[in-house]
């Protein structure tokens, strides 16, 4: 059965509150203000998608002090009004007759530095500063890579809820045959039961069978799974706007003594993965647990990925769990665990929950067994 469940949905308060955080969180970083174009950043802020992408201006001006304001189409203005987010910003719209650049470049600081989005266009951008030579811009994922990271309670419910449907997917993908069909054909059905449990979107459906396990991000291809595979299943898209991802790997018929092992030990690695997830620790620490694991069995040479990634609005964002990343958990971050083994031209193993930082320490999203599961 398709599902149904709705979630509760955003309201004016709720992207009025978020950016309220984002103009004083780039205050406190020595920013002028933000300037968000259309994108996972605006959606997050405003609740505002564009129907297209176009190259007519819309911007979205944050400065601590002062009221958002989104700079539209004036062909687009209907649109943008009917946003949750739009009670909660004040609209300036623009002609085609009209320079849109003067009116953006009017709500500026005229030498501020300003965070703007990583896909803003080159084209607006330039013309902001050649009307303002004396400002300067710097990537929002340099000048405040948490913009997104800490979620709201009705964020972590979204996330939850696509969580459950990923879990639902892989319950419904364990009783599928896997023996002699083609990778690319245990992809559709992974891809089918996330859209049938609720997903708009699927982002990627990994199924690496065998040799082709050993590569983290071998796309499903032609290969025919055989008994005796270990196969890696990682999957996931976005459900009401917010995202899941999730990795479990499996064997096909009884495995062998080693790839038992090696499972064990990646199984080993993630839960100390979650076990280091609690506020104040550095997210280079969940990392150096999982890693330290792997690397005691003298496998840490194939583990050749970061641990883990951030989650919301896209299914890969800041933090990351990786070496060298001292941001300090917050509770009502989302990021995945996932550690892995990789043997070239064997198999490999990954494993992967979502978690969620809480007052106290981490909570799983996901929350299928973590075993190695036989598959026909």
């Amino acid at each position: 059965m398709p599902s149904t469940d709705q979630p509760v949905p955003f309201t004016a308060d709720d992207y009025r509150a978020r950016m309220t955080r984002a103009a004083e969180s780039a205050e406190a970083a020595g920013l002028a203000g933000v300037l968000v174009a259309p994108g996972p950043d605006m959606v997050h802020l405003t609740g505002y998608r564009p129907t297209a992408e176009t190259e007519r201006l819309t911007l979205l001006v944050l400065r601590a002090g002062h009221d958002p304001v989104l700079v539209v189409p004036a062909l687009e203005a209907a649109d943008a009004e009917r946003a949750a987010g739009a009670p909660a910003l004040t609209l300036r719209d623009w002609t085609d007759a009209a320079n849109p650049y003067t009116l953006t470049a009017g709500l500026l600081h005229a030498k501020g530095r300003f965070g703007i989005s990583d896909n803003a266009w080159a084209l607006h951008l330039l013309a902001l500063r050649k009307l303002l030579p004396d400002s300067s811009y710097a990537s929002l994922t340099d000048a405040l890579p948490m913009l997104r990271a800490v979620k709201d309670a009705a964020e972590l419910e979204r996330l939850a809820a696509a969580g459950a449907a990923a879990d639902a997917t892989y319950e419904q993908i364990l009783k599928v045959r896997f023996s002699g069909r083609r990778e690319s054909e245990v992809a559709a059905d992974l891809a089918a039961l996330l859209t049938e449990h609720g997903h708009s979107q699927v982002d990627f459906t990994v199924v690496g069978s065998g040799p082709n396990g050993a590569n983290p991000h071998h796309e499903a291809g032609d290969r025919t799974i055989e008994r005796g595979d270990m196969v890696v299943l990682d999957f996931g898209g976005l459900k009401h706007g917010y995202g899941s991802d999730t990795s479990r790997t499996v064997h096909v018929g009884e495995p062998t003594a080693e790839e038992q092992r090696v499972h064990d030990v990646v199984r080993e690695a993630q839960e100390a993965g979650c076990r280091a997830v609690r506020p104040g620790v550095a997210c280079q620490e969940v990392d150096r647990a999982a890693r330290a694991v792997i690397t005691e069995f003298g496998y840490g040479e194939r583990f050749i990925h970061r641990t883990g990634h951030g989650i919301g609005v896209t299914t890969h964002e800041p933090p990351y769990m990786i070496e060298g990343e001292e941001q300090p958990l917050v509770p009502g971050m989302c990021f995945s665990v996932e550690p892995g083994i990789y043997l070239p031209g064997r198999f490999g193993v990954r494993i992967e929950d979502i978690v969620t930082v809480t007052e106290s320490g981490g909570r799983r999203l996901n929350t299928t067994a973590r075993e190695l599961a036989v598959v026909e």
